[in-house]
C-alpha cells in the first residue's frame, strides 16, 4: 500500500487518460462561491474564484514578452475580472502546473516555441511548481534567462 501511494506523490499526470492538452480543454465551468470558513490568505464570508484551467492559460498567453506576473498578481487579476475577493490559491497553483504541462506536452511534439502558452512568465525555476513539473526547471530558465526574467548564470 505505502509504495501506491509513494508512487502517485512523485509523480503527477494529467490522469484519466487525458492528455495535459484535453486537461486545459475540460468542460467544467469556473465557480464563484461564499468562502464560509477562511483558509490560506482568504477571509471567512469573501467570495472566492475556483477558475479553470482554460482560464488561466488565456492569461498566461496574454503576459507580453519580457514581463512576469507572480502567482499571487494573477490570483487578484482573475478575482477581479471575475468579481470575486479572492481567487483559491490550490486550484490556481494546479491550475499553472497543467498549463505548463501542456504547453510543454505541446512543444515536445513540435508545436513551436512561438506558439505554447508562455508559462516561464508565471513560473519560476525555483518555485515550488517549477521544481515539480514533469520535464524539469531548466526549460523554464533557459526562457526566463532570454526574455531577461532571471540573470544567467
Amino acid at each position: 500500500m505505502s509504495k501506491k501511494i509513494a508512487a502517485k506523490k512523485s509523480t503527477f499526470s494529467p490522469g484519466k487518460g487525458k492528455t495535459w492538452s484535453e486537461k486545459i480543454n475540460s468542460d467544467k465551468p469556473h465557480e464563484v462561491k461564499k468562502n464560509e470558513k477562511g483558509f490560506a490568505d482568504i477571509t471567512a464570508g469573501s467570495t472566492m474564484l475556483i477558475a479553470t484551467p482554460k482560464i488561466v492559460d488565456d492569461y498566461v498567453r496574454q503576459i507580453p514578452k519580457g514581463k512576469e506576473v507572480t502567482l499571487q498578481t494573477m490570483r487578484k487579476d482573475l478575482a477581479t475580472k471575475y468579481n470575486a475577493d479572492y481567487t483559491c490559491p490550490v486550484t490556481a497553483g494546479i491550475f499553472v502546473r497543467i498549463v505548463a504541462e501542456a504547453a510543454h506536452e505541446q512543444y515536445s511534439k513540435g508545436k513551436p516555441l512561438s506558439k505554447i502558452t508562455p508559462f516561464w512568465r508565471v513560473i519560476d525555476e525555483k518555485s515550488t511548481i517549477g521544481k515539480k513539473v514533469s520535464f524539469g526547471s531548466d526549460f523554464i530558465k533557459q526562457q526566463r534567462v532570454k526574455e531577461g526574467l532571471t540573470k544567467p548564470k
